[in-house]
């Protein structure tokens, strides 16, 4: 049976609809898929969803002539068509690591939105790089010009950001099929009887709580996690470094918080930005300074130049909160 809409209303942006492709229908373009399985969307409709970037596959962005394979997961989300967003290029402040003429590497600060969503119509990473260089508008849709993946709000550090359309289809095959190298350091709550584990557990949409993601035994997608201890201060944190496979929403803080070891900071699947108010660290009575944020950095990134195939990998360290955090644990944890 297929997806229904209720009459005469297209659901809001938190809400959508996901599909799994069959055996029988591998090959299909994308847009003719999701109009055969949606039936009051009609293909023109399809296309300008694919090119706001409302509809994606295994949570990457897509082009409409895209051939669906067996297995894919397909994320349809619906905004009405008057909500189209004209974003003018703004400036907003990213660090450059690395440009050439196919692709730019960039360091995201923490607080910044990547692209333009219900409440956050200006300031985000897209309206910034939009400034920066003026030829993205219209590589890989018009919400999210050149951007092949993401980071959260508070996660900070490296992404990569295609320049045309060519480096944008090699990045984002690279993403889908999981070859792209990517390691992030996290402050969690607690220390790890291990020095290193594995976490290999789907993660898919909370049933309840819809902005949300959970582990979903019966439903999620398959994600897989590789953590290892760094160092652990005060037998209460421990900075990890986490390596992952796969590329699902909000993978590292849930897997984390399904462990037992929360993201410090997560206001969402941790214990939130007020949970040491009035806690003493040391015998001297020390209080922590507060955080604002998960303590999440995206460390390391490689991949293979989409054009000249070259291993590529970068490093960045951590901006200012999250290495003044790790200094006053350091001090105490000296005493």
């Amino acid at each position: 049976m297929n997806p229904r809409l209720q009459s005469g209303n297209e659901f809001s942006p938190e809400k959508s609809i996901d599909l799994v492709v069959g055996k029988d229908q591998e090959g299909t373009r994308l847009d003719i898929f999701v109009a055969l399985h949606i039936q009051e969307l009609s293909r023109a409709r399809v296309q300008q969803l694919i090119k706001q970037d409302c509809i994606r596959v295994n949570e990457i962005s897509s082009k409409s002539g895209y051939r669906v394979r067996e297995g894919d997961k397909i994320r349809v989300r619906f905004v009405a068509p008057e909500s189209r967003l004209d974003i003018a290029p703004e400036q907003v402040p990213f660090d450059v690591v690395y440009e050439d003429d196919s692709l730019l590497v960039l360091n995201k600060p923490p607080g910044v939105v990547v692209h333009p969503a219900p409440g956050h119509h200006t300031g985000t990473l897209v309206h910034g790089l939009l400034y920066y260089c003026k030829d993205l508008a219209g590589i890989g849709g018009q919400l999210r010009p050149g951007i092949v993946h993401r980071l959260d709000k508070d996660t900070s550090g490296l992404m990569v950001v295609a320049k045309t359309e060519r480096a944008f289809k090699g990045l984002a095959g690279q993403f889908r099929s999981g070859k792209v190298k990517k390691e992030y350091h996290a402050l969690v709550h607690g220390i790890p009887r291990a020095v290193c584990g594995s976490i290999e557990v789907p993660i898919g949409r909370h049933r309840k709580k819809r902005k949300e993601m959970a582990v979903d035994m019966e439903k999620g997608s398959h994600a897989a996690s590789d953590w290892r201890k760094i160092e652990d201060f005060l037998q209460t944190f421990s900075l990890l470094s986490v390596r992952i496979k796969t590329g699902r929403t909000h993978q590292i803080r849930v897997h984390l918080s399904y462990i037992g070891h929360p993201v410090v900071g997560d206001p969402v699947y941790g214990y939130g930005r007020n949970w040491w108010k009035g806690r003493k660290f040391s015998a001297k009575g020390e209080i922590l300074s507060p955080v604002t944020r998960q303590m999440l950095h995206a460390h390391a990134l490689g991949f293979s130049h989409p054009i000249t195939k070259k291993e590529m990998m970068f490093e960045v360290g951590y901006p200012d909160d999250m290495k003044d955090f790790l200094r006053e644990l350091e001090s105490l944890e000296r005493g």
